[in-house]
Order: C-alpha cells, then sequence, then structure tokens
C-alpha cells in the first residue's frame, strides 16, 4: 500500500542522492579532480564527526558493553565493510567525475530496478501488473537516456575527430 510517509521517504532519499551527487561534482576541482583525496578527506571528516555524534547520542556505552568487540571475526567483518564502503565512495566519486551527477543517479535507479528485480525472482515473490509496469517504466527511462547520452558522446567525438583542432574539452557531461 502507498503512505505519505513511505512517499516522503522516498522522494527524500532520491533527494538527498542528487544533491550529494551535485555536491561531489562541485568538490572535485578542490582536490585538483583527484577522487582519491576526495575520498580520503570524506572519510577523514566522517572519522573526526563520528565520535562526537557518538557521545552526543550516549552510543559510546553501547559500544564498549558489546560483548563481541575484541572478537577477531567481528573486526573483520568490520575491515571488510569499512573498504567496502570506501570502494564505493571511490565509485561513486569517480562516476560522477567521467560523466555526470544526472547520469550517476539514472545509472543508481538502474541498478535499484536490478536489485529489486532480482530479489523478486529469488524469492518468487508475486507482484501486481502496475508494480511491473511502473518497473519497466523506470527501466525504459533509465535504457532511453543511455541511448541519448551515448548518441551525445558519439556525435561529439565524430565532430571532434572531423575538426583540424586537437579537442581540448573532456567527456561530455
Amino acid at each position: 500500500t502507498l503512505s505519505m510517509f513511505g512517499a516522503f521517504c522516498g522522494v527524500a532519499s532520491s533527494l538527498f542522492v542528487a544533491m550529494n551527487a551535485i555536491y561531489t561534482s562541485r568538490c572535485l576541482p578542490c582536490v585538483d579532480n583527484n577522487v582519491w583525496r576526495l575520498c580520503l578527506y570524506n572519510n577523514f571528516n566522517a572519522c573526526i564527526l563520528f565520535i562526537p555524534l557518538m557521545l552526543i547520542f550516549g552510543e559510546t556505552p553501547i559500544v564498549l558493553s558489546y560483548p563481541k568487540i575484541f572478537n577477531l571475526t567481528f573486526w573483520f567483518a568490520m575491515t571488510m565493510a569499512g573498504l567496502l564502503g570506501f570502494s564505493m565512495g571511490y565509485v561513486t566519486g569517480y562516476q560522477i567525475q567521467m560523466t555526470s551527477p544526472l547520469t550517476h543517479n539514472v545509472s543508481g535507479t538502474a541498478k535499484s530496478y536490478a536489485q529489486t528485480l532480482i530479489a523478486v525472482v529469488a524469492y518468487t515473490e508475486t507482484k501486481t501488473s502496475l508494480w511491473w509496469i511502473s518497473n519497466l517504466f523506470v527501466l525504459g527511462g533509465s535504457g532511453l537516456f543511455a541511448h541519448v547520452r551515448a548518441t551525445e558522446m558519439k556525435q561529439n567525438h565524430n565532430a571532434s575527430k572531423n575538426s583540424d583542432t586537437i579537442p581540448t574539452a573532456s567527456l561530455p557531461k
């Protein structure tokens, strides 16, 4: 069923993802367009902010009383999660740098659709026709966006190949 709170959370989530992509593209020139440096700064800032937020929200006693705090398996899993998170941040920054915030959002939407479809098939869930139609619209829109972008890039490539000067511009945004 559709709820107003669920719809609000979905729209807010999309808004924050889009704002993060826009902010990332605006911050890249501040670090000489170096995605590694941007990831390093983001993670360093998160580490610094993490401790005061733990203190403010009273999470420190909960963390310290966690029974597996000194378990090597726990720290291995936490380290792997950290490495995967860092990798995702790098890939996100690199995709935004090479394309645009809009392209990043569209590819993220297509990825979410694919994950949802895999989950529905894997768990043999039954969905309504309207659910399938709405998801096909998302996939179709993502596919059309990719087609238009590919056509634009091909035209720009052919135009730069046919010109007498060496192109100085980067890939089209």
